[in-house]
This record gives structure tokens, sequence and C-alpha cells, in this order.
């Protein structure tokens, strides 16, 4: 298995370790200039970079930041290149970390490079490694300077311009520093291995930084080494090399090379998932909603991603499921029930998606076990509580029934436009009359009234667990006061407490959980 990085005359393939590359073709060509090395902690990515470290000899150059500020005299590619510097051998000794080395031989060009040009023939001052790391150093802190304070490298910000030197720098704004004066290094066309690029730096820093020095040294290549799904996601256009395994004994690799864009999955989304071990549950919302917030703890065995709607949800389950062949992982999705009929239902089951037997996620915090399990975790009768939801819950139901009967009109008739119309019409006429057929066949008005008439025996029968499963109100959850009941402020105190129950195991947790799973129709644990 070979990897060319980059494809260019003269530039032989980087041959990847022994391993079972099996997705693999014999060669891959990137025109990025890049690829990323990732895997789970442990899965043997360091010493996988190492070894093809090895094979490239010179043409190799390693960044570690963790090597640079704390490691002294490691025989690092920078302590290399520092000692077959110009620098007198007096001054070799007193830098004793990478990033101290890299600032005297940044600051001993400038002298060497201003004397030149004092004595050359030509006044034409090229660009300095130092001007370019000032360069750099404003593309990534627009409101920070760079500057020479006796003959050291100096700093200061817009906000308290007095200046001070390196040491007082944050490990972050270290980071910066060293990569841009290792990266000003580095030998002509050289690979270069970036070990953890994305340690010490605030995630607004991390492709600023690196997308300005990949285009500072575009005669090189970068091999980053990661296991942050994020920074990976954002080498956007690279190939990955997946490790999945190492065999130590043996130095042999479990291992593949993916292309840049895998499936319909987005870089992002396949990125967050190459790291796992665990099966994948994608969910609707962000990282701040309820659903991140409950299922990770409802389902602790499984990765949950969210990934926004609900289309997204089924999409990416479809084709990571489609894709089992390279990951060996399973995936299963959770969409809200909404209005979706009992056919939706089961087609969306039947692809491993799972649908509660609740209209939206905050249903699922009003299931009658929960309330009863949050008001007896607080001291509160739980038969008085549940009993009072009950009834302002059905009270709020019967006031928006027919509201509601409208929604869930629109969305069947809706549903069945979408799939019911035929695009295979040989003229406008009969398209016309195909739509006209079809309205009659749905009859609008007689949805709307069977969905009336449904809803108010509902309503008449108490039936709370029907009512959860159809009305879609964000008001509910708040208005049922459901919190006050429970000893509670607000609504987001209730949630915080259902989640709270739920990260410690008792007996409130097991009802709550066992409670959700029993909703969604999830496998036994």
């Amino acid at each position: 298995m070979k990897i060319t990085l980059p494809p260019r005359q003269g530039t032989e393939p980087l041959s990847l370790p022994d391993g079972t590359p099996a997705a693999a073709p014999d060669v891959l060509d990137t025109p990025a200039r890049r690829a990323v090395i990732i895997g789970a902690n442990g899965a043997g990515k360091t010493r996988f970079a190492r070894h093809l470290a090895r094979s490239l000899g010179d043409k190799a150059f390693t960044l570690s930041i963790v090597d640079a500020l704390f490691c002294r005299d490691n025989g690092s590619d920078v302590d290399r290149i520092f000692q077959a510097s110009a620098l007198p051998a007096y001054d070799k000794e007193r830098p004793q970390s990478d990033l101290e080395r890299l600032q005297a031989m940044i600051m001993s060009d400038e002298l060497l490079n201003l004397l030149n040009y004092k004595f050359a023939d030509s006044k034409e001052l090229e660009p300095t490694r130092l001007d370019r790391l000032m360069t750099l150093w404003q593309t990534v802190f627009p409101h920070n300077r760079v500057l020479v304070d006796k003959g050291r490298l100096a700093f200061s910000t817009d906000s308290a311009p007095d200046t001070f030197p390196a040491p007082r720098l944050s490990r972050g704004e270290k980071a910066v520093l060293y990569y841009g004066a290792a990266m000003l290094y580095a030998p002509p066309g050289a690979i270069i291995f970036a070990d953890s690029p994305e340690m010490f730096l605030h995630p607004t820093t991390i492709q600023t930084l690196w997308n300005a020095l990949e285009a500072m040294r575009p005669d090189c290549s970068i091999l980053y080494i990661t296991h942050d799904l994020e920074f990976a996601a954002s080498r956007s256009g690279a190939p990955i090399i997946w490790v999945r395994a190492c065999d130590t004994a043996a130095s042999t690799w479990d291992y593949d090379v993916l292309p840049p864009q895998s499936g319909a999955l987005d870089d992002r989304l396949y990125m967050a998932i190459l790291g796992e071990r665990r099966p994948v549950l994608f969910i609707e919302g962000n990282q701040h909603s309820i659903d991140s917030r409950l299922y990770p703890l409802i389902f602790p065995d499984r990765s949950v991603k969210p990934l926004g709607s609900c289309n997204k949800v089924i999409e990416s389950t479809r084709t990571f499921n489609d894709l089992r062949g390279l990951h060996h992982l399973s995936a299963m999705g959770i969409v809200d029930r909404d209005r979706r009929d009992d056919g939706e239902v089961a087609y969306l089951r039947s692809k491993n998606i799972m649908v509660p037997e609740v209209a939206e996620i905050e249903n699922m915090l009003l299931l009658e076990d929960v309330v009863r399990a949050v008001a007896r975790a607080g001291g509160r009768d739980p038969d008085r509580v549940f009993a009072s939801v009950k009834k302002s819950v059905l009270t709020m139901f019967r006031h928006d029934m027919r509201s509601q009967a409208m929604l869930h009109t629109r969305h069947r008739v809706k549903r069945t436009m979408e799939y019911r119309i035929d695009a295979r019409f040989p003229n406008i006429d009969a398209l016309e009359q195909h739509v006209v057929d079809l309205m009659r066949e749905i009859n609008p008005r007689k949805l709307y009234n069977d969905f009336c008439s449904r809803f108010a025996r509902m309503a008449h029968d108490g039936d709370y667990a029907g009512v959860l499963r159809v009305y879609n109100q964000k008001s509910m959850l708040p208005g049922c006061n459901v919190a006050g009941l429970c000893g509670l402020a607000d609504k987001d105190r209730y949630v915080s407490r259902v989640i709270a129950l739920l990260r410690t195991p008792s007996r409130a947790a097991d009802s709550i959980r066992s409670a959700i799973r029993n909703a969604l129709g999830a496998p036994a644990e």
C-alpha cells in the first residue's frame, strides 16, 4: 500500500506499514498535500506515524508541541537543524527546549540578514523568517504584536501595550509561536508530521493557524496525527488514514485509507464516527438540546451524535449502515413522532429509526413514570402530582384540539400528495386530472373531522398516553406546572432534575430510563 503526498514530479510514493487496508486502493494520490492519521486512544496511530517518519529519513520533519515545551535535549528534528545552524557553540548551549532553540535561530538569522543587507550591493531587503512569523502571529491573533526587545522576541496586545517576553505567553500562544517558527525551518519539500496539532489551542484558533501554516509552506506536505474529531473534519479534501488497532509485537496495524468523501455523510459527521468503538445513535437537536442531554444517559452503551434535523438523522442512519463493511459498527436513530401516522412510524422503525410513543422530546418528560419518579425524589406525593399534571395536560389539549386536528390534517395531506403524485404524465391535462382525483380521494375535510372526533374521545376518556402521542405543544411542559408540583422553580429546573437523577444509580433513574426506553420501543439492554 502506498500513498503519494503530494503527487508531483519526482516524489516517491510513501509506503504505509504492514496491515490490512481492505478498502484502500493500491496508490492514493491527493492534490491536497495533506492527510490525516486518526484513531482512538490506544489504537496505535502514533506508532504508525513514527514508522512512516523513519522510512522517510531526512525528508520527515516531526512537530510535537508537548516535546517542544516539556522535553529537554530530546534529539528532535528541530534540535538537529539547530545544531547544524550558524550559531556559535556557546549560544547553542543556552536554549533548553525546542521553542527556545527556534527563537534563537530566528533572531540569529535576522541579524545575519541585516548584516548582509548592509554590505550587499543590492539594497532590496527580502522578507525574513521573522517577518513571516510576525505576519502569521497577527493572522492568528489580530490584536497582538510580535516585537524585538534587546535582541529577544517580545509580545504586546492592543489592550495592554507593555511588552512581555515569550515565557509569559499562554500555552496556546506558545504553540502558535512554535508551529510558526518550526514550519519556517522545515527542509524544502519535507513531509511534516504534526502530532496532536490541536493541543493547547482554542477551537477558534486551530483552523486559522493550520490553514495559514499550509499556505506558508506550499512546497511541503503535512500528515496530521490526531484523535480530535473536530480538527480532522476541518482538513477538508484530505484522505484519512484510519488506524483501528496495532499489534506491537509484530509491528502491524489494522487500518484503512479512506477517500475525502465516503458515502453521503459529510466530512464532519464521518470524522465524528471514525474514532468510535461503540455503536452509534443519531438524534435530532444540537449539542445543547434536551435530546443531547437526555439520550446519552438513556443509551450509555452508544455514542450519541446530534445532527439537527430529522431528515439528517434518517439519511445518516441509512448511509452509515450501508457502510457496515467499512467500519463494522451499527447505527440507530431517534426522530420525534410529530404527526406521523402508523404507516410512517412502521417504515422508519424497519430502518433502525426509533420513533417514540410521544409526539416530541418534551413529552418524554411528562410520561407518567417520569413524573412520578421526579415527584418521589423531591419528597412529593407522586399520586397527587401526576393527577394534577394529567388534569392540566388534558385541559390544555381540549383547548387546542381543533388547531391540533388542523396540523395533523395538513401533515397527512402533504405526505399523501408527496407519495401519490406520479411524475410520469403525458401532458398537463393528465397531471391536473390526477391532482383533482387525488384531492377528492384524500378528502381533507373528512380527515379533519375524523381527527377532531378522535381527539375528543381521548379527552373524554382521559387517555393521557394517547394525548402525549399526538399533542405537539412546546408550552405544555411549563403550562402543566409539573416543575412547581415537584418543588422546582421552572421548566429548566425540572429538565435538569431529570438529567441529574439519571446520572446517579437509583430507583428513580431506573424508573425514568425504563419509561423512556419503553416509549421508544428500544431493544433490550
